[in-house]
């Protein structure tokens, strides 16, 4: 459970908690808040006060139905924030989060310290061989098809065996390639309607038998504001609930929005357990 991040240690036998940083127009929830450096360090420092392990660094946004941008594009906008983050924080542990391998390789080089593919390989096959080669932590996440046609795609005879098949195979390539520090993601929201979002949240603790650190990212989704009849602005209590079953279930990273409630959330579960 202890994974490499450019030479420091991190034990994710411990709960972390991953600050979410887009730096795209169009996300679902932050898109276009943090589209200058002042707003994007602002936002860093005040999630890094608070306790975030990680910062989460997107430049594509993969809500269901985004506008697909070029490489180019998404380089343009990571690259540069990930080089203000390192030069203003020197100790962040940044994660890309990005399908494109290249995109992946330059903001490693740039000081990025995690890769983190939506397609879990599956989209670029230069992705695990540059994940080996750099030898940083990559996070596999759970998705079929694109973010522009995953919504039509949520149809499984059985979904976590299948999940499970998908990780298998794909942990098996990564080790191919000498990727040493595998995390998974399950990828709620990611061709999962709601109903198969909560039999996933349900039975995440199955995904133990994978042997890898298993990160959630549940913040602010449709799966809670839908289901409350509310929206994504005013999830962050179901946030919350749901990030507290997924620590009970075996999760050891929270990916969230709200850094803040999420640290609070590891602490009050962690004095329950003992």
């Amino acid at each position: 459970m202890t994974i490499n991040c450019k030479g420091q240690l991190k034990d994710l036998s411990i709960p972390r908690v991953m600050g979410i940083l887009n730096v795209t127009p169009d996300s679902f929830f932050d898109g276009g808040k943090y589209n200058s450096d002042k707003l994007l360090l602002t936002q860093a420092e005040q999630m890094l006060r608070e306790g975030a392990d990680f910062i989460d660094i997107g430049g594509y946004s993969s809500r269901p139905g985004a506008t697909h941008i070029s490489e180019d594009e998404e380089l343009k906008r990571t690259v540069t924030a990930t080089e203000a983050l390192v030069k203003n924080f020197p100790e962040i542990l940044i994660s890309i989060d990005t399908f494109r391998g290249r995109v992946a390789k330059e903001n490693i080089l740039a000081g990025g310290a995690v890769i983190n593919d939506i397609s879990g390989g599956s989209l670029d096959e230069e992705m695990l061989p540059i994940a080996g080669k750099l030898g940083v932590p990559y996070i596999m996440m759970h998705m079929k098809g694109t973010p522009q046609n995953m919504k039509t795609l949520a149809e499984y005879n059985n979904l976590l065996k299948e999940i499970t098949y998908f990780f298998s195979k794909q942990i098996a390539r990564a080790r191919d390639f000498k990727v040493n520090d595998v995390i998974i993601d399950p990828g709620f929201g990611f061709a999962k309607n709601i109903t198969q979002n909560f039999e996933l949240l349900r039975n995440l603790e199955h995904l133990k038998i994978l042997d890898k650190p298993i990160l959630v990212g549940i913040s602010r989704k449709s799966m809670i504001y839908k289901t409350l009849d509310t929206t994504a602005a005013e999830a962050l209590n179901g946030t919350s609930v749901l990030n507290t079953l997924a620590l009970e279930r075996g999760a050891n990273i929270l990916r969230v929005h709200d850094v803040k409630e999420a640290v609070e959330c590891v602490k009050l579960w962690g004095m329950v357990r003992g």
